[in-house]
């Protein structure tokens, strides 16, 4: 089942995106992009009252680059992984971002959130894992009804204490078995907990958002100058069709930008001219 709005790219350099604020959609289009992705506390939450939701829909229609995503699903305090975890008020919580979203025609949700999914230290993993697996089934049938497709991240440890590979994530999108539930590949996360490319192979039927970022400090690739073609040698087996999104860390210049979208559709064009 596709959905709505979910148009596979069929050229071989992938399209690119930014994280980053809806203020700076000038910047990010003069400098290549044409994507952008926000994040839900800002752009869509149910604490954001009528008229400031209707002014952001504005904002979204005004803007040069399309508003494609937002991530930071969840709020820290909203536990959705652990002992502690209301499952009604994250389903209410969750329902009304997913009808939001669907106003807006932003089609696509990431599913990171690490505070909120932190689980207490010495909290059975296990357990962990099975009873989110079940509310992860509970939030994609509400991504379903709305048309919208959650992307379930990976983390790394300076952000969460659980489910940090892309291997374990995909054990839990695998075991949902939803259309509307898939994978998101943060390059940025792997590289940081050492995991191997081959992991993004091995999830190739589930993937459907990517995201990048420099290994030390979160920096627009070129910056730096980190090769990622292992990565991209992966996106590549894997068949990946979807855009690939910059998601910076800290303060960041036009100028970063510019080396970012050059820097990497260098290492696209080398990686998709290989043989």
């Amino acid at each position: 089942m596709m959905v709505v709005g979910f148009k596979q790219q069929q050229r071989p350099r992938l399209a690119l995106g930014v994280v980053g604020p809806i203020e700076w959609d000038s910047a990010i289009y003069a400098s290549g992009y044409r994507m952008i992705g926000e994040s839900v506390s800002k752009i869509l939450s149910p604490a954001l009252t009528e008229q400031r939701f209707r002014n952001n829909i504005a904002k979204i229609k005004q803007a040069r680059c399309r508003v494609y995503m937002c991530n930071i699903l969840f709020p820290p305090e909203m536990k959705i992984a652990g002992p502690n975890v209301n499952e009604q008020r994250v389903l209410a919580y969750a329902d009304s971002v997913f009808l939001r979203a669907d106003q807006a025609d932003i089609r696509l949700i990431v599913l990171g959130s690490g505070t909120a999914r932190r689980i207490p230290d010495g909290y059975d993993a296990q357990k962990a894992q099975a009873d989110f697996t079940l509310l992860c089934g509970k939030l994609a049938r509400l991504a379903q009804k709305h048309n919208i497709m959650l992307a379930l991240e990976s983390l790394e440890k300076a952000e969460t204490n659980f489910l940090l590979t892309l291997k374990s994530t995909a054990q839990v999108v695998r075991a949902v078995n939803n259309p509307h539930f898939k994978l998101n590949v943060d390059i940025y996360h792997m590289s940081r907990e050492n995991e191997s490319p081959q992991s993004i192979i091995d999830a190739a039927d589930l993937l459907i958002h990517c995201e990048i970022a420099e290994k030390e400090n979160r920096t627009f690739p070129g910056v730096k100058g980190d090769d990622f073609k292992p990565y991209l040698r992966a996106l590549k087996k894997a068949n990946y069709k979807g855009p690939i999104f910059i998601e910076p860390g800290g303060k960041y210049t036009t100028a970063d930008m510019q080396t970012g979208f050059k820097y990497l559709n260098r290492e696209l064009d080398e990686v998709y001219a290989e043989m």
